[in-house]
């Protein structure tokens, strides 16, 4: 029980915790992809990229071995970014709240990233941190980290399948004591 309520109390943390959300000018940028290679189905809307896939829309930029981009009828784009085996892929973006602050996240297996909610989903040995320039302000690792950017939220759960199970594992949360005062 004491293991719910402190995880309770971190995510109610996390949440309201200095303006976590993405960059608002993000949105309203291109989407740019490089990768080795690319194939295009029209009639389905999808886009597969393989090979050291880097995509960019304003500060956001993921890194992949492979990316399959699906777009809806609203022109709202999901992308699913797969680790190499034995590698990660990882997630980048400035977030809105000061004039350095960043967040960071990594995947064993694939994040998953809707445009529309602006959500990204982090699988399997999962790391997300939060920066204020270089420096850590909190970090939570898990098998599976959820990012809402809109509601400034994350959670972290011990399997791959979203939910957590006894015995399944352990969460891991750093979280930097927080100075009112600075300098004062």
């Amino acid at each position: 029980m004491k293991r719910f309520y402190f995880l309770v109390l971190f995510l109610f943390g996390v949440s309201i915790n200095n303006g976590a959300h993405a960059e608002k000018a993000d949105s309203d940028k291109p989407t740019n992809v490089e990768a080795n290679q690319m194939s295009y189905n029209d009639v389905k809307q999808i886009n597969t990229f393989t090979g050291n896939v880097i995509l960019t829309r304003g500060t956001l930029i993921m890194k992949a071995d492979k990316m399959v981009v699906t777009q809806d009828p609203a022109g709202y784009q999901f992308a699913t970014l797969f680790a190499a085996p034995g590698g990660t892929a990882t997630f980048r973006q400035k977030r809105d709240g000061g004039p350095n602050l960043w967040i960071e996240g990594q995947a064993a297996d694939r994040i998953e990233y809707d445009s529309k909610t602006e959500v990204a989903k982090f699988f399997v040995k999962a790391k997300v941190k939060l920066l204020d320039g270089p420096k850590p302000t909190d970090e939570v690792e898990g098998e599976f980290i959820s990012y809402d950017s809109k509601a400034e939220f994350y959670s972290v759960n011990n399997t791959p399948t979203a939910e957590s199970k006894p015995g399944a594992g352990r969460i891991k949360a750093v979280i930097q004591p927080r100075n009112d005062n600075k300098g004062k």
